[in-house]
C-alpha cells in the first residue's frame, strides 16, 4: 500500500523516507546535503532527487526549519536566502509529485509529534544548524514558538548560544555547559513536565539530564511525519505557525488550505 511521504528540512542535511500509518518506516531513510544557499526552486529540485529511490506515497509530510502558515514560508533563517518569504511550498511539492496532498509543520514540531507522550506539558528542543521548540499540552500541538530567536544570554539568541556555529566556536565542553544553563531557564519559562532535547547535535550532549528530560534521535524528525495525518492538532494555531485540527487538517494542497 503506499505510505506517507515524511521529509526532514534542516539547515545541513535533507531527509526522508516512506512511512506507514503507525509512523514505521518502510525503507532506510535518505538523505544528503542541504544545497547552500539553497533558494526555493533549488531546494524543490533536490527534494525530488532525493525522493527518487523510495517507494510510492499517497500523502506527503514536511518538517521545514523556519514559520510556515497555510502551506506558505515566512521565514527560513538557516537556508541562506531571503527568497523563501512568501513561497508557496506545499503547491510547489504537491505540483511536483502530482497534485497528492501535503502538510508542513515546523520541523521541530514534526520531531516532537512523534516523541510526545500525551501526559501534561512536554517541550521539544531540537540542536542543530539553530535550535528548535515545539510545545504539547496533553499531547496537542501548541501554536509555533520562534524561541531560536530570543535572547537567552547577555545579547545572544538561542541560535546564537547553542546553534552549530557556536558549539564549532567554543568546542563541546563549553557548548554543554552553556546547555547545562540553558536547560533550567527553559523550566522557568515552560513548566514543563518533560523535555526532549533531539536535532543532530543531541549526539554531543555529555551533561547529566535530570530525570524529566531526555534524549531523542534525530530520525523521529521523519517518524513523526505520519502523526500529521493521525495526531492531534491545537485548532487555530496554523494563526501562529502551527496545525490546525478538524477539518482542515485533513484538506490539501490543491484546496489552499494546507496545514502548517
Amino acid at each position: 500500500m503506499p505510505g506517507i511521504l515524511a521529509i526532514d528540512i534542516g539547515g545541513s542535511g535533507l531527509k526522508a523516507s516512506v512511512l506507514k500509518d503507525d509512523g514505521t518506516m518502510m525503507v532506510e531513510r535518505v538523505r544528503v546535503d542541504t544545497p547552500s544557499p539553497c533558494p526555493p526552486g533549488v531546494m524543490v529540485a533536490a527534494l525530488a532527487t532525493l525522493v527518487e529511490p523510495l517507494p510510492a506515497f499517497d500523502r506527503i509530510s514536511v518538517g521545514f526549519p523556519g514559520v510556515v502558515r497555510e502551506g506558505k514560508v515566512l521565514t527560513a533563517p538557516n537556508l541562506g536566502t531571503d527568497d523563501w518569504h512568501g513561497f508557496d511550498l506545499a503547491g510547489a511539492l504537491a505540483a511536483q509529485w502530482d497534485g497528492k496532498p501535503v502538510k508542513i509543520v515546523n520541523d521541530a514540531d514534526m520531531q516532537g509529534l512523534a516523541v510526545a507522550a500525551g501526559k501534561g506539558v512536554e517541550l521539544v528542543i531540537t540542536l542543530g544548524t539553530g535550535v528548535g521548540t515545539a510545545f504539547f499540552r496533553d499531547g496537542i500541538l501548541l501554536p509555533h514558538l520562534e524561541l531560536a530567536h530570543h535572547p537567552v544570554h547577555k545579547s545572544k539568541t538561542y541560535d546564537e548560544f547553542l546553534g552549530d556555529e557556536a558549539r564549532d566556536a567554543v568546542g563541546n565542553k563549553r557548548w554543554n555547559k552553556r546547555l547545562q544553563r540553558v536547560i533550567p531557564i527553559l523550566q522557568t519559562v515552560f513548566n514543563f513536565d518533560h523535555l526532549y532535547i533531539g536535532g543532530g547535535n543531541s549526539e554531543h550532549v555529555r551533561i547529566a539530564l535530570p530525570e524529566e528530560v531526555s534524549l531523542i534521535s534525530n530520525d523521529e524528525g521523519i517518524h513523526g511525519g505520519a502523526k500529521l495525518w493521525t495526531g492531534r492538532l491545537a485548532k487555530g494555531t496554523s494563526r501562529s505557525g502551527g496545525s490546525r485540527a478538524g477539518r482542515a487538517v485533513m484538506s490539501d494542497a490543491s484546496a489552499a488550505d494546507t496545514p502548517v
